[in-house]
């Protein structure tokens, strides 16, 4: 069979395909910069981009599978051109915040869009609904090769962060199986760990102190709202306040469907080490 990844070289796509690989798939890969993709030779990498609805149509020629990177507009197009080109199953890469998109915070309303355009279409479907990803802790890196002093909000927060291998590792088994169609999958760590011992182990693995110290909200707003619409910084910031007294629930699915433990944070944390220095 031949699988389409889209989102190839994000960070969950490249595990995605690293794993087909290892599984024996065929594996074509969407990717915008084909020449900048750094992929094996025996991945068929194409240019297009999910935007773009004649180079989805081509690449999904002849495919069995899709690997569905959230399409931020036309997921309904996308989806039809997968049923017109006989896709036998769709992993999509959803969140954890689509099981809220009643609340009307666009990331939620957007991530459940893109399931809905899949089930309406009459595709086979598996829906990945990661937790917090380890990986948004990189926006600290510059705090800690500064004074290694990271400030934010709610350091007591509890989050059962998700490596992006483990996210990876369920979407190649459900799109190489057939046991996970109509299935949704939270996906989470193995531990709920606060933002200030995420802080301690950063820098434990890095071999420095990386301390966390708590900003008021309001100040984290203000941060946030730099890069955020504000919707989606008021419903982080909800998020992380309920996640002080109500620790994130962790999932036993990553263990379930990979039947292997999910990776820790520190395990994280030692795969991309570098990306801290």
């Amino acid at each position: 069979m031949t699988i389409l990844v889209t989102g190839a070289t994000g960070s969950v796509g490249r595990h995605v395909v690293a794993g087909l690989l290892a599984a024996g798939a065929s594996v074509r890969a969407l990717t915008r910069r084909p020449e900048a993709a750094g992929f094996p030779a025996d991945v068929e990498v194409v240019g297009g981009d999910l935007a773009d609805l004649d180079s989805v149509r081509a690449a999904l020629r002849g495919v069995s599978g899709l690997y569905l990177f959230p399409v931020a507009e036309g997921a309904a197009q996308v989806a039809a051109a997968a049923r017109e080109a006989g896709v036998g199953h769709v992993v999509v890469l959803s969140s954890g915040s689509a099981a809220n998109a009643e609340s009307g915070e666009p990331g939620a309303v957007s991530h459940r869009g893109v399931e809905r355009a899949v089930e309406s279409a009459g595709l086979s479907w598996t829906h990945l609904r990661p937790g917090a990803f380890a990986s948004n802790t990189l926006a600290w890196r510059f705090a800690i090769n500064g004074d290694g002093v990271v400030r934010e909000p709610f350091g007591a927060a509890a989050q059962a962060v998700i490596h992006e291998a483990d996210i990876a590792a369920v979407a190649v088994r459900a799109l190489l199986e057939d046991t996970h169609a109509g299935r949704v999958y939270p996906l989470t760590g193995p531990a709920a760990i606060t933002r200030a011992e995420q802080a301690r182990v950063i820098g434990a693995v890095l071999g420095r102190e990386v301390r966390f110290v708590e900003i008021p909200q309001a100040e984290g707003r203000a941060a946030m709202s730099r890069f955020l619409p504000q919707r989606s910084v008021d419903a982080l910031l909800n998020y992380l306040a309920a996640a002080v007294d109500q620790p994130d629930q962790v999932s036993p699915v990553v263990e379930q469907v990979t039947e292997r433990p999910a990776r820790s944070f520190e395990e994280w944390v030692r795969d991309r080490a570098a990306d801290f220095r």
